[in-house]
């Protein structure tokens, strides 16, 4: 089975108990917060404080995906706010290998997220420490991309790698995924997708948009 992850930045802010709830119940596997701080992403969004009312709505685990420079800083803050996994970017520390102990130490999950432009062999050799690689499928922090087609063989090439080395490691997709793209990835490897306006949107319930989701990954 294919987990849906539905990205919370995408969500309805003034009813967000409501669309965690309704996501649930719909299936989501877990939840993402997207943290952008406008330096390593134009973008700037949520902190910590989202990530624990989000907490408080769910039972589900929660991704923090650190969109942002020296995520060192801000690693501890995440994870007592309530995240399970921490995901940061390979592009955004010069101390990678460190950054990975200290999430560990912190008592979550380490997630990898690479940009389009990052080559898989820059963490193959970091595989084994890690529980999730997020293969970006558009350039985080602009509004209104297409998804990156270019990214699919990238995917596979990531789960090859995993599977060769006998790791029980995920492989996410992140970026425009929707039931136009979401088989492509799922046939490259991915075994969990975020989704954002895909779900949180004003054509249709969350339930609804789950529901067609999930039966393109079948």
């Amino acid at each position: 089975m294919v987990g849906i992850v539905p990205s919370i930045l995408s969500a309805d802010f003034t009813r967000l108990e409501e669309q965690v709830r309704e996501a649930e119940s719909a299936g989501a596997a877990r939840f993402q917060i997207d943290i952008m701080d406008g330096h390593f992403v134009p973008a700037i969004t949520v902190g910590p404080m989202v990530i624990e009312a989000v907490r408080r709505c769910t039972r589900l685990p929660l991704e923090a995906h650190l969109m942002i420079s020296n995520p060192e800083n801000s690693i501890e803050a995440c994870v007592k706010a309530g995240s399970d996994i921490i995901i940061v970017h390979q592009e955004s520390t010069v101390h990678f290998h460190r950054v990975i102990q200290q999430i560990k130490d912190a008592g979550a999950m380490v997630g990898v997220a690479l940009l389009p432009s990052t080559p898989v062999l820059l963490i193959e050799d970091l595989l084994p420490m890690l529980d999730m690689v997020v293969i970006m499928t558009v350039n985080p922090g602009f509004d209104g991309q297409k998804f990156i087609p270019e990214m699919v063989p990238k995917m596979a090439r990531i789960r090859q790698i995993i599977t060769k080395q006998g790791l029980t490691c995920d492989v996410e997709a992140d970026g425009r995924v929707d039931e136009t793209t979401v088989q492509q990835v799922v046939a490259a490897g991915a075994n969990l997708v975020v989704a954002g306006s895909a779900l949180y949107n004003n054509r249709e319930s969350v339930k609804a948009a789950m529901k067609r989701l999930v039966a393109k990954t079948l």
